[in-house]
């Protein structure tokens, strides 16, 4: 496919997934000899990728009506902000991404790549069914970058949580992770460590710094090249988002060879197979943000820690099979260029 060239917008920046699979694609489809653009007005192209949303919608309209394929690609659906009170702006931009996604979606995109089967059904349940052809392709990783690297240290369990933001609304993340860490570590047979990758605000870093029975590592903000580092420092992943689509960290630990834990919400059952982790029963209704119950999760953390070669192994494996970025690049481009 050499000479094709792809327009992807909108062009993110700062953390989170949309950031990280800019990267990864962009990385990706060079080395498959596709250039990638950020602005509507470089042109010529062959495609459109719209990650998730974009206010160039009427640009987008009229290169759609000179024939140039428009294709989305769609992650989850705000709203948090409708189960918990938040500031009015949080409400309003939440709302508005929303509505942008949806006339996407339904007026402009001529196909679309749901993250999960978890996404694909989310949508279809909140704003219709439509005609408009589409696929599910799972995030992946490059294998030889997200890589096991040795083993985990020993003196301790590492519990690792990576997120680009916990706040604004899913403060709960955190407090899932404290209430996991503090219900496990009696069950060990080695002491336990958190280690948060991800901004927090000094006021949560001390609040649960202090309800938290185990030794918590802020690390803060880091650098993408540095995660697969951390991940190979820790024994398992807590996945903290609630109903994610398909979080990029839970690939990303796969890949190293890290087992993931979490709560049976959104895509995670789809990612996590049994010998690559653990996904309990979240034992209330998520969806109104009531607290989880940890006790199952809290014996399935212990197996994974206390037999952890056996899962590390099972993680890579099942990161080899379905999360190769190669894989991945065909699909998309299959459906951006033909």
């Amino acid at each position: 496919m050499t000479g094709d060239r792809i327009c992807v917008v909108p062009r993110v920046h700062g953390v989170g997934g949309m950031v990280s699979f800019l990267h990864k694609f962009s990385a990706a489809a060079e080395k498959a000899g596709v250039q990638v653009c950020n602005d509507l007005t470089e042109k010529p192209y062959s495609a459109i990728l719209v990650i998730g949303g974009t206010r160039q919608i009427l640009r987008i309209g009229r290169e759609k009506q000179r024939g140039v394929r428009v294709v989305q690609r769609l992650d989850g659906i705000n709203w948090i902000h409708r189960k918990k009170p938040l500031s009015l702006k949080h409400s309003i931009r939440s709302e508005y991404g929303n509505l942008v996604l949806s006339v996407l979606r339904r007026y402009l995109a001529d196909f679309i790549v749901y993250q999960s089967d978890f996404s694909r059904k989310w949508w279809n349940d909140w704003y219709g069914v439509l005609k408009t052809p589409g696929m599910v392709v799972h995030n992946a990783v490059n294998l030889s970058q997200y890589a096991p690297a040795g083993r985990a240290a020993n003196r301790s369990y590492r519990l690792l949580v990576v997120e680009g933001t916990l706040g604004g609304g899913y403060e709960s993340g955190l407090e899932n992770a404290v209430n996991l860490a503090n219900a496990a570590a009696p069950l060990l047979s080695k002491p336990l460590e958190l280690m948060v990758v991800g901004e927090v605000s000094p006021a949560l870093k001390s609040e649960w710094t202090e309800k938290c029975n185990v030794p918590i590592h802020w690390l803060g903000l880091v650098a993408r090249e540095a995660i697969p580092g951390y991940m190979n420092e820790a024994h398992a992943l807590f996945s903290a988002d609630l109903h994610p689509a398909c979080p990029n960290s839970v690939i990303e630990a796969l890949a190293c060879g890290l087992p993931v834990v979490s709560y049976d919400t959104g895509s995670l059952s789809e990612l996590v197979t049994p010998e690559a982790g653990f996904i309990a029963p979240y034992g209330s209704h998520s969806w109104n943000l009531e607290p989880p119950v940890v006790e199952p999760l809290a014996c399935g953390l212990t197996e994974v820690l206390e037999n952890n070669e056996k899962f590390r192994s099972g993680a890579r494996q099942r990161a080899e099979a379905a999360f190769d970025i190669n894989v991945m690049m065909e699909k998309y481009l299959s459906a951006l260029l033909g």
